[in-house]
Parts: structure tokens; C-alpha cells; sequence
């Protein structure tokens, strides 16, 4: 999984990107519910789109919080300069300017997925990324190792159409990745 997020580290979206904020995790017993839970890993998950309006390249992000300084510094490592960027009304995804992206948001104001056409490929991405973690990964601890976790699901998707050499380019990776003791694969790597 670290010569997989060291790959992913390289790329930059740019383009027409759809971004949306997200959880993983769930509450614990006893714990608070909602955003506000202990359990909960924020996540930044950005889908680019080709010209046609096919998903392209993903990048999925542990960040801090949904705060401007977040995003801002999300946006500097995540996105190209002078890329188009498509959000909900956030308002910490307004950060995106900060490097010179344009953003257009759209008020969701409690619409179903289905009925956000706008917002289809990263609600997608976001469906398949919690229906591959919950099918494979019947628990983990999400705050220590969500990058990793993140990262491999980026890194399939993003070489989805080149599986015939998808293991011998990670074979090549991990060669090339150095070793990692424990604290360093844990979540020291968020976003601020």
C-alpha cells in the first residue's frame, strides 16, 4: 500500500474535476454521533473527467477538516493551477482559488445522489470506494490507516484500463519504496 500512495503522491488533477466531502468510519458505542464522531476520517475525494465526461484519474485524501487552511493546502498538492473545479455550496472548497482554479458550486440542499446528476461520477467513485473497504475490510482503524486504504483503492482505479501490467508496475514500485516503520504508514501524512 506505501509503494501504491507513492506512486499516487506523483499525480495532479487538473482539467474538470468533481470534488465532494466525505466520511469513512462509522460511530462507536457510547461515542457521538454524525460528523462530530470520534470513529470519523474526513476525506477529500476529487474525480477529474475527460472531455467527453468520463471519470479519468481520482485522488482520495485524509484531510484535518473541511477548513479553508485544509483544502488551501489540500488544493496546492492535489490540483493543477488554472483547473476548472465542480463542488457543492462548502465553503471551504472556495480555497481552490487560492492557486488559481475556478470553482462553480451547486446547492445541494439534501438531494439524494440520484438526483444530482452534476455530481455522478464522484458519487459513484464514493459508492464503489465504501462498498471495496466494507466488502474486503471488515474492520480496521480507519484513523491510523485511512491514506493507505485511500491510496490502493487510487491506484486501481487509476490504472483500471492497463490491468495487464498493473503488477508489474507495482512489483516496481515496491522495489523501489523504502521500508516503513509503524509510525510513519499511520496518519501522520493528513492535510492540515
Amino acid at each position: 500500500m506505501q509503494a501504491m500512495a507513492n506512486r499516487e503522491e506523483r499525480y495532479v488533477l487538473d482539467g474538470r474535476i468533481q470534488v465532494d466531502d466525505a466520511y469513512l468510519g462509522g460511530e462507536r458505542a457510547g461515542g457521538k454521533a454524525g460528523r462530530g464522531s470520534e470513529n470519523k476520517v474526513p476525506i477529500v475525494a476529487a474525480v477529474s473527467l475527460t472531455e467527453d465526461d468520463h471519470p479519468l484519474r481520482v485522488r482520495l485524501t485524509p484531510v484535518s477538516g473541511f477548513t479553508l487552511k485544509a483544502i488551501s493546502a489540500w488544493a496546492k498538492d492535489c490540483l493543477a493551477p488554472g483547473c476548472t473545479v465542480f463542488s457543492d455550496a462548502l465553503a471551504c472548497f472556495g480555497a481552490v482559488t487560492k492557486i488559481g482554479c475556478s470553482r462553480h458550486f451547486t446547492v445541494i440542499a439534501g438531494c439524494k445522489p440520484k438526483e444530482t446528476p452534476e455530481f455522478r461520477w464522484i458519487n459513484t467513485i464514493l459508492g464503489n470506494l465504501k462498498t471495496s473497504l466494507s466488502g474486503c475490510y471488515h474492520a480496521f482503524n480507519f484513523r491510523k490507516y485511512a491514506a493507505r486504504y485511500l491510496a490502493a483503492f487510487s491506484y486501481r482505479f487509476n490504472r483500471r484500463f492497463d490491468l495487464c501490467s498493473l503488477h508489474e508496475r507495482l512489483l516496481i514500485a515496491a522495489a523501489s519504496t523504502t521500508p516503513q516503520p509503524l509510525h510513519s504508514i499511520r496518519m501522520a501524512d493528513v492535510r492540515c
